[in-house]
């Protein structure tokens, strides 16, 4: 078989079709922005910096996707809440003063229009720019944030957690704005060109089990639902220990299933069936980071070996700006090492 562009070997995989090689999709954010000497706050900022840092960094690599992750507090920032935009730091949501401290104010919220010129609409305008450099040769990666992240950015941690016991009524009620807010979003970015929408769910792996199948999973399914529907993939990913979730996690859908490093591949493998592409799972510090190339390689290869050909590369969750680039180098070498033609 010939080599594909990047753009049609994801494409090609997510519909079942023969490919020349292993996909290679790992996120990387302050590690791009490094690798075009900027500071972060420019990065998330300003939709074409983020552009050349993704594209830079993806052609450094052979990386065969671009994506326009940088943060989650895009769309509660054009809600009305205080970010902090700091100069080479991840944007941070002042969970101290949650926009939504009293309840009362979700029923005068009023939806922000992700092309108003606000933060979602710097993000859609990186998905356009990437469709004109690159749409021809790189997936371009969309990204909005799951019910449960969204509602934790908007009401505070500690406020939701107790929310799901005290009054699951304003849970729901919450997550309905989110559900809402979500799509709106999704829309634009697929409009402007996306293919792959990431989906972010942080705050899901801290719920539990019980929790999450009753209030997280059905609107994670209806996100996901909608998506597809509206023409992208999905690509979900939760940070932290989801090992208790993973057979729900497997039938919400989605195209692609990105694994933390505290759930092992082989019990995705086996809670989600074969047919489910995963992605993932090194530990992204004391793996990536701070192990050795060769170190990188066998435990890339183990991963690959536990999922099956239904598989793309990539660590358990974002690349450390201090990573060495030899280290990156090493899982990208897995990729190409691994043909399938």
């Amino acid at each position: 078989m010939t080599s594909l562009t990047g753009r049609q070997r994801v494409l090609d995989l997510l519909q079942g079709k023969a490919i020349d090689r292993t996909p290679f999709m790992p996120i990387t954010m302050m590690f791009a922005a490094d690798r075009i000497g900027v500071k972060y706050k420019p990065y998330v900022t300003d939709y074409r910096v983020l552009v050349e840092a993704q594209i830079r960094v993806a052609e450094m690599f052979d990386i065969d996707h671009v994506s326009c992750i940088s943060d989650p507090a895009r769309e509660v920032a054009d809600c009305g809440a205080v970010v902090q935009i700091w100069d080479d730091a991840p944007p941070t949501i002042d969970d101290n003063n949650p926009l939504l401290a009293d309840k009362t104010t979700l029923a005068r919220l009023r939806q922000p229009d992700p092309l108003g010129g606000g933060r979602m609409h710097d993000r859609v305008k990186a998905a356009a720019l990437f469709k004109e450099r690159v749409g021809g040769e790189k997936v371009i990666e969309g990204w909005i944030e799951g019910p449960c992240a969204e509602a934790v950015d908007m009401r505070g941690m500690g406020n939701l957690m107790m929310d799901f016991f005290d009054d699951p009524s304003f849970v729901r009620d919450l997550f309905e704005f989110v559900l809402e807010l979500e799509l709106r979003f999704a829309w634009a970015q697929i409009d402007a060109g996306v293919d792959i929408m990431g989906i972010g769910d942080a705050a899901a792996s801290l719920v539990g089990p019980e929790i999450y199948g009753e209030f997280v999973w059905p609107y994670e399914k209806r996100m996901v639902e909608a998506v597809r529907k509206m023409g992208a993939a999905v690509r979900l990913h939760i940070c932290g220990n989801t090992r208790a979730i993973l057979e729900p996690m497997g039938r919400l859908g989605c195209e692609i299933v990105d694994l933390d490093y505290p759930a092992p591949i082989a019990d995705a493998r086996k809670a989600m069936g074969p047919d489910q592409i995963l992605l993932g799972n090194l530990d992204p510090v004391s793996v990536v980071r701070n192990g050795t190339p060769a170190a990188i390689a066998a435990a890339m290869h183990r991963c690959h070996d536990d999922a099956g050909d239904r598989f793309i590369v990539g660590a358990g969750c974002e690349i450390p700006r201090d990573t060495p680039d030899a280290n990156l180098k090493a899982m990208g070498d897995v990729a190409r090492s691994r043909r399938r033609s």
